[in-house]
């Protein structure tokens, strides 16, 4: 069987409060296009479709259209579960009307996937958190635990008695036991995958999950997958990488770069070739850049508009860092802007021993629309707006 294996998609999300919309389209246009060449019998997208709670229409309609498209009329059966920026209800709930198309969603970590027909696929059994299906000819224990917060994983427990509850006191007890017990549906003669969305412990972070780790009460040590996985597809960090001690678990990584830290490492998705009872074989399929972020440094600010100049028809985000021994101006700021829409910032570097420290006197003897002036152009580093100015005075003297 064959196994594609994607996570993080963060559909929706900005850099900068600049849409990646296009960029998006164009990995998931790739994405299709990789899932047919690879004639891939399932495809499990790990958590993080969308950037939040409530992604906008456009993202949804992005986030359809394309599983659709990986579908092949129902041929392959494609697998979504929750992460921890997406809405485990508005996720699913086009869960049955996905079926026809082999589309099997699951938001929160004790849910109960429907048996019957899948597009050209069957789930014959399910439990929380698990389902047995027969994806052509193979037959395949799937075990999903979408984003397993505090909240979501002490539903898991509701049932259980006090003792049993105290024994799991702690999360990472806690999802140890849920793995135990998740691991007993594992038939002896079927392909056995798990996927979920969390991180573990000593995975190399990446800068892009606010509060990963949370303090530490979210991190699982790798110890409590069930060595009988033949894979395990991660989502949750950004990175591609294996999870240090199980071999057979691995972070696909985002598709995309979403931040200047992220550039230091390619992007790819997962290949996995399963059979039942011998070890899968893992292929790395890399992704293209699909619009480069830059950090430009200038030594003046003459040399930072020639090269917006040079470069305005290069399609590629960019930091702008200029050396200066005073603020830049808001017309040679326009200016740069104009040539080059695609600047996400432009920051001064000021010499070292620079200051614009004023005294007592000076700060008396100034007027107080020159004071708000010099204060916004040392906070921020810029010349303050007209219309900004204007407001803040008018606010003022309503006071």
């Amino acid at each position: 069987m064959k196994l594609i294996h994607t996570a993080d998609w963060h559909l929706g999300k900005n850099i900068e409060g600049y849409t990646r919309l296009e960029e998006q389209r164009q990995f998931l246009k790739d994405f299709i296009k990789i899932c047919e060449d690879e004639q891939a019998d399932m495809i499990i997208i790990a958590g993080d479709i969308y950037d939040n709670y409530n992604p906008s229409a456009i993202a949804e309609q992005l986030f359809y259209d394309t599983l659709k498209q990986l579908s092949r009329n129902g041929s392959c059966m494609t697998v979504v579960i929750s992460g921890n920026h997406d809405n485990p209800d508005r996720l699913t709930a086009s869960g049955p009307l996905a079926r026809d198309h082999g589309i099997v969603m699951a938001g929160n970590p004790n849910s109960i996937i429907t048996p019957g027909i899948y597009g050209q696929h069957e789930i014959t059994e399910s439990a929380p958190g698990y389902f047995h299906a027969i994806i052509n000819n193979e037959e395949v224990d799937m075990l999903l635990v979408p984003f397993p917060s505090e909240k979501r994983l002490n539903e898991v427990y509701l049932n259980e008695t006090d003792d049993e509850t105290q024994k799991a006191s702690s999360y990472g007890e806690k999802m140890s036991a849920l793995f135990s017990s998740l691991k007993e549906h594992f038939h002896k003669d079927s392909i056995h995958l798990i996927a979920s969305h969390l991180f573990v412990m000593d995975s190399i972070e990446d800068g892009s999950e606010r509060s990963i780790q949370l303090g530490g009460s979210y991190m699982v040590g790798g110890d409590i997958f069930p060595e009988t996985a033949d894979y395990i597809a991660l989502g949750h960090v950004h990175k591609p990488q294996k999870v240090p001690g199980c071999p057979n678990a691995r972070y696909s990584g985002s598709p995309l770069p979403f931040n200047i830290k992220e550039t230091s490492f390619h992007k790819q998705v997962i290949s996995v070739e399963l059979r039942a009872g011998s070890p899968c074989v893992i292929h790395e399929l890399p992704l293209p850049v699909y619009k480069p972020i830059e950090i430009w440094h200038c030594e003046n600010i003459e040399e930072a508009i020639e090269k917006c100049e040079e470069n305005k028809e290069r399609d590629c985000w960019v930091y702008l860092e200029i050396k200066t021994d005073h603020y830049i101006h808001e017309e040679d700021i326009k200016k740069m802007k104009t040539l080059k829409t695609d600047i996400l910032s432009i920051t001064p570097v000021l010499p070292e021993n620079d200051s614009d420290d004023f005294s007592a006197s000076d700060i008396k003897e100034q007027p107080f629309d020159e004071l708000v002036k010099n204060f916004y152009r040392k906070r921020f580093q810029v010349d303050i707006g007209e219309e900004t100015l204007a407001l803040l005075m008018q606010i003022m003297e309503e006071n």
